[in-house]
């Protein structure tokens, strides 16, 4: 008869320091195969991570590849887990684990290139810098196989090298369908694992313009945790069982009567982040439907957010150090004619035509009311 593992009996699979922990990921060393092009990686869990999946934990440490994909490679064998001889998609995550993946090498895109037009800011061998437009999807999925950002660069950027597994433009980050603005695309592989460990050390500086329903204090600070919503999977939030911190700062705000126009800054880049934090301190983005900034009721002096087609968000503007020289960039999107035309209409005639300048020196000790305030 089989004995089964009592409550002191310990799982001989799983090593019992740190130390044992390398030795583990050792002797059961990754398959290889992958060929000359196939590169490896290698990640350290902090505790944010603690519960998570391995599969839902590297489709965020390695954003080019869709969980199906990790998936695939995990079951291959090409994923190694210091605490397991045989890692497996449903593995999980405690702080100071170290994650070995073998990269396959490049193969060609599945996407096909399409003559979309994007505004390129910058452009260099090793990054292209973009004003993404509103309503364009950033990689090709199920409900969107074409008209996403990826099928426009493949036309406008060529020599790409291999990133992510496929010969495609390297997505680093990303942003919403609904929100415009910068974002850095990675050309090659070394660029993309440098831009990476960047958006991962918080390294990056990225800013945002809002407008939120009520008024909202400038220099705000919310400091609450995110996670997938348990009631609503397509949603986000700052209740959620299994989350990971996330801060979000109101940089700039100017008051416009029932409405703030806000600059927003990012430490962290939780999915919906700043929807979300928003949302969770009662001043959902003006035109966000997902996050209860649609309102059927609207006063006269407010009636021009009516004709939004979209949440007001735009990320303004992105600062990271070149993957190669090491030169600190700062890019800067334009805000996009429809936000713009919103904002004009709803500030008094005499600040109209400066409506987004940043206030004075003066104006900000003003407003500044609550500089270290956390919201939990």
């Amino acid at each position: 008869m089989s004995q089964g593992k009592g409550p002191g009996t310990r799982d001989r699979t799983k090593p019992r320091t740190k130390a044992a922990a390398r030795k583990a990921v050792k002797k059961a060393p990754l398959r290889q195969g992958f060929g000359p092009g196939s590169c490896q990686v290698s990640f350290t869990a902090e505790e944010d991570h603690r519960g998570e999946r391995l599969d839902r934990y590297l489709a965020g440490e390695i954003p080019d590849y869709s969980r199906s994909q990790i998936q695939r490679l995990i079951e291959s064998g090409h994923v190694g887990h210091s605490r397991y001889s045989a890692a497996k998609s449903n593995s999980d995550i405690r702080q100071g684990d170290v994650i070995t993946v073998a990269l396959p090498e490049p193969i060609a895109s599945a996407a096909q290139a399409e003559d979309l037009p994007i505004e390129i800011l910058y452009d260099d061998l090793d990054i292209v810098v973009i004003n993404k437009p509103a309503g364009m999807v950033v990689h090709p999925a199920a409900g969107n196989p074409t008209g996403t950002l990826v099928n426009a660069l493949l036309h406008h950027v060529k020599n790409l090298s291999g990133i992510g597994g496929e010969i495609r433009p390297g997505i680093v980050h990303r942003l919403d369908k609904g929100t415009s603005g910068v974002m850095v695309v990675a050309k090659n592989d070394e660029a993309h694992r440098e831009l990476t460990r960047q958006f991962h050390d918080r390294e990056v500086e990225k800013e945002y313009v809002a407008l939120a329903w009520g008024l909202v204090q400038q220099r705000k600070r919310i400091n609450a945790r995110i996670g997938r919503d348990p009631n609503n999977r397509i949603k986000m939030s700052t209740r959620a069982s299994r989350s990971r911190s996330a801060i979000t700062r109101v940089t700039w705000s100017r008051d416009l009567q029932g409405v703030t126009l806000l600059r927003v800054a990012i430490q962290t880049g939780r999915t919906h982040q700043i929807r979300v934090h928003l949302s969770a301190i009662g001043h959902p983005i003006v035109g966000d439907a997902l996050y209860g900034g649609v309102h059927r009721r609207v006063p006269h002096p407010l009636k021009a957010v009516t004709r939004l087609a979209r949440p007001f968000l735009h990320a303004e503007r992105l600062v990271i150090t070149h993957p190669r020289t090491g030169e600190r960039m700062e890019f800067m999107a334009p805000i996009p004619a429809d936000l713009e035309a919103i904002a004009y209409e709803l500030a008094p005639p005499e600040i109209r035509e400066t409506v987004f300048a940043r206030v004075s020196i003066a104006e900000e000790t003003h407003h500044d009311l609550d500089d270290d305030e956390d919201d939990e």
